[in-house]
């Protein structure tokens, strides 16, 4: 059995599966081994480890850094996601001016590089916890991640969507029932990783959720130059939420509630 450089398992295995977005610039991932020749080598990854790991995971642009002590001990297994080439270039700059960079030195190495597309898929039962994560870091607090638990717990997460890359979660969008004058859903929260907004991932997870609502009208509250370019256009009805915006059609003046959770925001 392996164990995570830094005592806590971070990526539950899940559904890699999904329609492949295809972004202009693809995410960079890294896997293979770290070798330790000796016990010295090995005793000082096991010391000098930690504190990679966190000080990586904070970067701006990584997704994912796992590594992990294999059943030789003087092998690790890495798995690694940036944003972009670019922040892993980044991220070896720091690296080799580090307490990790110079300890390391010496140490085998035998890594393979590749491009990454992300995928969009139905969330599945062990996602909540990195969709909570997500969440989180992209509204910079909790209330998201609670609107999205409190859904699902009410039964009207009618549609939760994931995008991953090999997956991590990198992006989530939700559809839950409005109370309308015919079937509507309303579009609520969308969230993608900071480190790889402004891509087009939100755009297309968007298009995703319109074309799981089928005939539904979407109503959502949100950037009227992203939401216009996917045909949403200014709504006129009668909500506690002002500036709504609509994608399919109501009667004008429709009144529409939300599903229960919202009324904590």
């Amino acid at each position: 059995m392996s164990s995570c450089a830094c005592g806590h398992h971070h990526h539950a295995p899940t559904d890699t599966s999904g329609e492949t977005v295809q972004l202009g610039t693809p995410l960079f991932g890294l896997h293979g081994r770290l070798i330790c020749s000796d016990m010295g080598q090995m005793m000082a990854a096991l010391d000098l480890l930690p504190d990679h790991v966190a000080l990586t995971r904070a970067e701006p642009g990584c997704l994912r850094f796992d590594i992990t002590q294999s059943e030789d001990p003087m092998i690790w297994a890495l798995d690694e996601l940036f944003a972009d080439e670019d922040a892993f270039q980044r991220h070896q700059q720091r690296t080799q001016a580090s307490a990790w960079g110079a300890g390391s030195r010496d140490m085998g190495r035998d890594f393979h590089r590749h491009s990454v597309q992300p995928q969009i898929r139905p969330e599945g039962p062990t996602d909540r916890d990195a969709i909570d994560r997500l969440l989180t870091r992209a509204f910079d607090g909790p209330a998201e991640a609670q609107l999205v638990r409190d859904l699902r717990a009410d039964g009207d997460l009618a549609v939760s969507l994931v995008a991953h890359a090999q997956g991590t979660i990198i992006g989530h969008v939700a559809l839950s029932p409005l109370q309308a004058d015919r079937p509507a859903y309303a579009l609520a929260p969308l969230a993608v990783d900071p480190g790889v907004q402004g891509r087009g991932l939100g755009r297309a997870l968007i298009a995703a959720a319109l074309k799981a609502a089928g005939d539904h009208a979407v109503v959502v509250l949100g950037s009227r130059t992203l939401y216009a370019a996917a045909g949403f256009a200014e709504a006129s009805l009668d909500s506690p939420w002002p500036g709504l915006q609509i994608h399919g059609h109501l009667p004008q003046g429709s009144a529409v509630r939300h599903a229960r959770a919202f009324q904590q925001l």
